[in-house]
């Protein structure tokens, strides 16, 4: 009886000194922390009007986009409105209008508390000037309100991507007439807290 209480003990005692190096890995990846950063990147769809009226053809574009990233050490909550002034219609339906841009960026690390939530709430710009002219002014859909003629559907989920700068998350804001996509990135970038 004795005996077997010895070896058992023993067999714990060299299972603990076995899982501490474990242990201390698992802390030292829980004091890793986490900021976030944002990137858009506008196309369109090969049936857009714009690319099949107006290839080559300069115009502008710009977007509201509705952030809320909150953390204890990092609160943000706001409207961000980039615009992207000089655009080139290409010539096919695989190139971006807007290369990918960065939106936003966290500047403190903080703890793992899940994505910030974005929304692109608008789209507006025009394409070509004299008759040709497109205007682009696309809303998304509010309770109470007519549905509007251009209507930017938002929050639709793409696959995870990993690209240079890391592994993101991405989401597509689609403009219903203009056929415009607008795609937001999420990356999740680690940092010692």
């Amino acid at each position: 009886m004795r005996f077997r209480a010895f070896w058992r003990l023993l067999a714990l005692v060299l299972l603990a000194f076995g899982l501490a190096p474990i242990g201390k890995a698992l802390g030292a990846a829980a004091e890793l922390g986490v900021r976030h950063r944002i990137d858009v990147l506008v196309s369109a769809e090969p049936d857009a009007p714009i690319l099949s009226r107006l290839r080559g053809a300069k115009g502008e574009l710009s977007l509201t986009v509705r952030l809320s990233a909150n953390s204890k050490e990092s609160k943000f909550f706001g409207m961000l409105r980039p615009s992207f002034p000089d655009i080139v219609v290409p010539d096919g339906a695989g190139k971006p209008l807007v290369q990918q841009t960065k939106l936003w960026e966290e500047d403190v690390c903080h703890q793992r508390r899940g994505l910030p939530k974005v929304t692109v709430t608008q789209l507006s710009g025009h394409f070509a000037d004299g008759e040709g002219r497109i205007e682009i002014s696309a809303l998304n859909r509010h309770i109470g309100l007519l549905v509007p003629p251009d209507e930017l559907t938002p929050g639709i989920k793409l696959d995870p991507g990993n690209d240079s700068l890391g592994a993101f998350y991405a989401f597509r804001a689609q403009t219903r007439n203009s056929r415009l996509n607008v795609d937001l990135r999420i990356y999740s970038i680690d940092c010692p807290l």
